[in-house]
């Protein structure tokens, strides 16, 4: 059994900010505790503007804090967000988040991630797999 809170992540390798401060996520499950999916609470800062784009990853999100817009950067089409939102990014589609308020959301993705991933130029996490023990 794995039991964890945020505050036990706060301030270590699992807490990670992006380079411009939009947003922070906390990486609750990791690749390396071998569950087959990562977990993670993500705050997004108000009046950003923040592209995605999981080529290698599956990402289901609920919005349980904030309100703002989701934008599908394949068709256009766009979604308000408040919380009990969710969406899931089942075709690995580009998209956009756009918070009015600061959004909090819990965020699983599948494969994992193992926390080194950094989002490139167009907002792709690499593949990165974890070696077994």
């Amino acid at each position: 059994m794995i039991v964890r809170t945020t505050a036990d992540i706060t301030g270590t390798e699992r807490d990670v900010e992006s380079e411009d401060g939009n947003w922070r996520s906390k990486r609750i499950v990791l690749a390396n505790d071998k569950v087959g999916f990562s977990f993670h609470e993500t705050t997004i800062q108000a009046g950003s503007v923040n592209n995605f784009h999981y080529a290698n990853h599956i990402e289901a999100v609920w919005l349980v804090e904030g309100t703002g817009k989701l934008t599908d950067l394949e068709t256009g089409e766009e979604y308000a967000l408040a919380p009990g939102s969710m969406y899931l990014l089942d075709g690995h589609e580009r998209h956009r988040v756009e918070p009015d308020t600061q959004m909090r959301m819990l965020c699983v993705f599948n494969p994992p991630v193992t926390g080194r991933e950094v989002h490139d130029e167009n907002g792709v996490y690499p593949l990165i797999v974890e070696e077994s023990a």
